[in-house]
């Protein structure tokens, strides 16, 4: 057995061919070292015995050991029950059953010992325990018993199968009777094992499993968790290391006429300290002769597409072109109205490329990218098509990012005439959806990160208010004051995929009720969801765009890629049915303009506890990054931005949202190993490098996935 870890599950005692498929299809468990892997989620605590007198009716559950007195059946039918009485130095518990009575009877002894474990309950200040785990004591179990008993999760069809979380604990401990170090190899240096006073490998993982007590469990759970991570950052920060060693890039050495003029001429307003600073990161980036791949993260209004149109400036100066590319034909449009309104009179030709342009203007636009007549194209997917070539596209801005894949992005690298990747464009990701730290290293480990973290100035805060239902005819009075100022209104609705019918039931109902609030010709209506058509959509759009209507009845559709600084009220009917991020990225589409803008949140009363604190959240602040951390909480760092791709919902122990402390330590450990030796070939990183060697190896041959 050279490789036990790698060996198939039906090996094992207890196992066998038949549950060891069961269990590569319930939970993905195919080798020894996935089963290793699999860990408890909670722990039962039996580190100690309770007297019967010190038992109190808020304890999540007790262990005792006593004697068994009078086992009686009492009650008829449905309420017959099996009752026995436990009794120690210090008093008396009944014991309690409702179901399985004649096997339970059978298996009692009056007057033995017995350790019982379950949760207390009082009636009339007269302890209990319902179906209480009891078990005869015996010198063995008397000294199991004094152990933190792990629970795993499981699935009903492994459960008719014996492996409950009892079931799978026995395997478990198959495991580890003959697991020993020879097989559970070091994967870190004796210096971060020194430094930090980690376990060895094998002792974690055996203390994850069967930790002896609640110290043991938490230092073998700060091992493995570290480990987890600081694989990760390792494998990220080596990856940007490298490439920012082998991958040449375009050398914009000057600052031209183009970035001057719309600097000194064309600017709409001053750019913040933070847009400055940005500009700066990106100038030395693409100066260095070396790839540019930079994430800049900016709250809603931040001023992102400024600073990215400035950079694109910088590409146009040193005779390359620029790409911008947006997930939805709305924002390509908008970002497409802005930039050329932006650059009117600079002579620089920008085109808008999507799914819907017709025939004769996408020739053109090919034609022209393809001669360098066209300096700045926008675009939606369509831009990453075979038939689009550049004459040379030296930076690509890729906007909300995360609604791309990993190869849509990187097939922009291969857009120049050549079709060679030799000196790839620089790439620019925006994210108008703040990232937690923690998750920002994770999701873009690989990445530099600049952070605008001011509003510019004459951005008035957003004003949120939460209202109930009950108080509809007081919001939509004031929406008239609104309106007859000359503002106008967002009325969003929720759509949710699993009840798009009764979504958009809810939504035409609630267009009905806003028009006899608002009744035509005094006032216009727009309505947009997404079932319309797109020229449906966009002709809708537009006209509460051009201000030809007060108030935008909508689905969610409108959460990005609208910017009407008029727009000064956002109400958003069933709060309690949005996530944060959601509920801040609608709120971003009001306070654009000067007028000091309101969001109004209209809820139910009854509302649970995450809905409340949603709500809570957003009356509170307006800063996305204090979002994003309480959004994250709640969720869980698995389903917050894409990072299904990032391996981050991947980790079997760390949890992001609560471990941001662990990864910033294991980030810091990871960058100083690699600055001094980016390529592990130190002597005293060989564990490190054997390590990544084996795990890239079982992804490429999926050791343990052939059955």
């Amino acid at each position: 057995m050279s490789r036990p870890l790698e060996q198939g599950i039906e090996y094992l005692k207890g196992v066998g061919p038949s549950r060891a498929d069961l269990l590569r299809k319930e939970l993905q468990i195919y080798t020894i070292g996935d089963l290793m892997t699999y860990y408890p989620f909670r722990y039962v605590d039996k580190t100690k015995f309770h007297t019967i007198r010190e038992v109190q009716s808020e304890e999540e559950a007790v262990q005792l050991r006593g004697i068994l007195r009078e086992v009686e059946l009492l009650g008829e039918g449905k309420a017959k029950r099996l009752q026995a009485k436990l009794r120690d130095a210090t008093g008396m518990i009944k014991l309690v059953w409702f179901q399985g009575i004649g096997f339970v009877e059978k298996q009692l002894q009056i007057n033995a010992e017995y350790v019982v474990y379950g949760k207390p309950q009082f009636f009339r200040e007269e302890a209990s325990i319902i179906h209480p785990e009891i078990e005869i004591v015996s010198e063995a179990n008397t000294t199991k018993a004094l152990t933190m008993q792990p629970i795993y999760s499981s699935t009903e069809r492994l459960k008719t199968r014996g492996l409950d979380s009892k079931g799978i604990g026995r395997v478990q401990q198959a495991v580890f009777s003959y697991i020993t170090e020879e097989y559970v190899k070091e994967n870190l240096s004796d210096e971060i094992i020194q430094k930090f006073k980690f376990p060895s490998r094998l002792l974690a993982l055996r203390n994850i499993h069967f930790p002896p007590t609640l110290a043991a469990q938490q230092q073998a759970e700060l091992r493995l968790k570290f480990e987890e991570l600081f694989f990760m950052q390792l494998r990220l920060l080596q990856l940007k290391g490298q490439r920012s060693n082998s991958i040449r890039g375009f050398i914009f050495a000057k600052v031209g006429a183009q970035f001057n003029d719309f600097y000194s001429n064309k600017l709409p307003f001053q750019l913040t300290e933070a847009q400055k600073r940005v500009l700066r990161e990106i100038r030395i980036d693409v100066g260095s002769g070396k790839q540019m791949n930079r994430l800049i993260q900016g709250d809603v209004g931040s001023g992102k597409t400024i600073v990215a149109l400035m950079a694109m400036l910088l590409a146009l100066d040193n005779g390359t072109q620029a790409a911008l590319m947006a997930p939805t034909e709305i924002l390509a449009q908008q970002h497409f109205i802005g930039i050329a309104e932006l650059v009117k009179g600079m002579n620089i030709e920008v085109a808008v490329l999507t799914g819907s342009t017709r025939v004769k203007e996408r020739r053109r636009v090919l034609a022209g990218l393809l001669d360098g007549s066209i300096h700045i194209v926008i675009g939606t997917h369509a831009l990453i098509e075979p038939t689009v070539q550049f004459q040379s596209l030296g930076f690509a801005v890729i906007d909300e990012q995360h609604r791309f894949g990993v190869a849509q992005r990187a097939s922009l690298w291969k857009k120049n005439a050549d079709g060679s990747a030799t000196v790839p464009p620089h790439i620019l990701v925006m994210s108008a959806t703040p990232i937690p730290r923690t998750l920002a290293m994770t999701t873009y480990g690989d990445l530099d990160v600049s952070v605008i973290d001011e509003l510019p100035p004459g951005r008035t805060p957003i004003v949120t208010l939460h209202k109930y239902n009950t108080q509809r005819e007081r919001v939509m009075g004031f929406m008239r004051e609104e309106i007859a100022k000359g503002r106008q209104v967002y009325v969003v609705y929720p759509l949710i995929e699993e009840s798009e019918k009764l979504d958009l039931a809810n939504l035409m109902q609630g267009y009905a009720d806003i028009q006899s609030f608002f009744p035509l010709p005094q006032y216009q209506i727009s309505i947009v969801h997404g079932k319309m058509k797109p020229a449906d959509k966009e002709f809708e759009m537009q006209r509460f765009v051009r201000g030809e209507t007060n108030i935008m009845v909508a689905t969610t559709v409108i959460e990005v890629g609208v910017n009407v600084p008029n727009a000064s009220v956002m109400v958003i009917e069933n709060t309690e049915r949005f996530g944060l991020a959601q509920l801040h990225q609608l709120r971003g589409r009001v306070g654009r303009g000067a007028a000091e803008s309101q969001c109004i949140l209209l809820s139910s009363f009854k509302l649970s506890q995450e809905a409340r604190f949603r709500i809570e959240t957003m009356c509170r602040t307006t800063n996305g990054f204090e979002i994003a951390e309480a959004d994250m909480q709640l969720r869980g760092a698995g389903n917050i931005d894409g990072t299904q791709q990032s391996g981050a919902a991947a980790l079997r122990l760390a949890d992001l949202s609560k471990d941001g402390e662990i990864l910033r330590t294991a980030r810091v450990v990871a960058t100083e190993i690699l600055e001094a030796d980016l390529y592990l070939q130190k002597p005293e990183n060989l564990p490190l490098l054997t390590h990544i060697a084996i795990e890239n190896a079982q992804k490429r041959g999926g050791w343990g996935r052939i059955s």
